[in-house]
């Protein structure tokens, strides 16, 4: 029965949120109390708890706290052996039961013997002692959400997180870093103290994404469709996108999937640093958001309209609408060359500059808000389309994008040299021998 309508799993999940609540005050007054008697010897104070101090059962009060995704469903890693492919899938108990289990012809979310396990003490003492590796869906049933993360992988992922580490700490706003379970990526948590709407942690993860990449022009915009939630809407007959969670023991030997420092050095009491860890107030969040979000600073890319009668929380943010942004010391002119496409070199120009004409070739994806109207999956399917390069230290942009270049240019005063090395072509006569029908 729906976590909504069965009034014994709203107590049940209460009382599992106040024992997760319980167990990180002791873990504070513990802290404090260690503080005191501390400073009252002049012995410098311990500011992180060691791990003797946690027993299993308040590590995963405190990993359930943080981590909190669905209730009735989590996903379960799996691996095939034979051919070396992994996934991951939600956990149930008929999986590959004879005669039940109807795996790959039916989907999990289609199937009518479907019985999901519980995210609960048992699968995250699983999960921290190797026996399996799990993930969380973090878009909750009524479209809230307890964290948000960002995701990030290739080979700049390491400048492209702390970057928005970076900005993060211009705002104020808590975040820890994860280095994903490969070693080849990474993940920045912002917590919260209480459920949010989805669509707010979004602005907040959207907001962040486009204030770093003033600063930082290298950054893809492929960014935005990495934010965990991945959508604002649950996709009917979905579960949303999953995020493989932290702590998994195999990887910890390798110091991978376990939070880091500034210097990319894994905290050496990783459950202290968790616990010390802030949860962002959903007046917080939602102050940020509405703030980017009157500033044009969320998403500041070309708008692509699908209807004009949607409702105001529906229609994508003009981009056109949004301020110049500041350049401190523009150059004088740029140049550019101008053949297949319109190259610019990126070392004339400042970050914030680069990342503006970045922009000038970048629309929002009408499929992405038509399916996620019609609540429909937007796997696979971009939030913001790019159609820039940077290329051998060179921006590159569509030709289309001339007069639009020259606009902006013409906005922060700096003056263009063009050159022109496109090809005139010869002139040749054709004649037409096909037969039109």
């Amino acid at each position: 029965m729906d976590d909504n309508t069965n009034p014994k799993d709203i107590i049940e999940r209460q009382i599992r949120e106040i024992e997760g609540q319980i167990a990180l005050l002791s873990e504070q007054k513990s802290r404090l109390l260690n503080q005191l008697s501390t400073d009252a010897s002049n012995v410098p104070a311990v500011t992180n708890p060691t791990p003797q101090n946690l027993t299993p059962d308040d590590k995963i009060k405190i990993f359930k706290s943080y981590f909190q995704g669905r209730e009735d469903v989590y996903a379960k890693r799996w691996c095939n052996s034979r051919t070396g492919k992994s996934g991951y899938s939600p956990a149930c108990k008929h999986e590959w039961a004879r005669d039940i289990c109807s795996k790959p012809a039916i989907k999990c979310s289609d199937c009518p013997n479907r019985a999901f396990l519980s995210f609960d003490d048992i699968a995250i003492r699983q999960h921290l002692t190797g026996t399996q590796v799990i993930g969380a869906y973090p878009l909750l049933l009524d479209e809230t959400c307890f964290f948000l993360a960002i995701d990030f992988d290739g080979k700049t992922w390491r400048e492209d997180i702390f970057a928005v580490k970076h900005t993060c700490a211009e705002a104020n706003i808590p975040a820890a870093i994860e280095r994903s379970r490969s070693g080849d990526g990474g993940h920045l948590w912002i917590f919260f103290a209480d459920k949010i709407p989805a669509i707010t942690a979004r602005r907040l993860g959207s907001f962040l994404i486009t204030k770093t990449m003033s600063q930082r022009y290298q950054m893809d915009m492929k960014s935005y469709d990495r934010l965990f939630p991945n959508q604002d809407t649950l996709p009917k007959g979905g579960f949303g996108n999953l995020i493989a969670l932290p702590f998994q023991k195999e990887a910890i030997a390798n110091d991978n999937s376990v939070f880091i420092d500034d210097k990319a050095v894994p905290h050496p009491d990783q459950w202290g640093y968790l616990a010390s860890v802030q949860k962002m107030a959903i007046d917080e969040v939602k102050a940020i958001a509405e703030s980017a979000a009157k500033a044009g600073t969320i998403l500041d890319v070309r708008r692509s309209p699908i209807d004009e009668q949607d409702e105001p929380w529906n229609r994508l943010p003009p981009g056109k609408s949004s301020p110049v942004v500041k350049i401190d010391n523009p150059p004088a002119s740029i140049e550019a060359v101008l053949v297949n496409r319109i190259y610019i070199k990126t070392g004339q120009c400042p970050s914030v500059l680069l990342n503006r004409l970045k922009r000038l070739a970048a629309f929002q994806n009408p499929e992405f808000y038509k399916k996620q109207k019609m609540r429909f999956s937007t796997h696979a399917t971009p939030r913001v389309i790019c159609c820039s390069e940077i290329v051998d230290d060179y921006l590159s942009l569509p030709r289309g994008c001339l007069d639009d270049l020259r606009t902006v240019l013409k906005a922060y005063h700096i003056g263009l040299k063009l050159k022109d090395e496109r090809s005139s072509g010869e002139v040749t006569d054709f004649t037409f021998h096909g037969k039109l029908t």
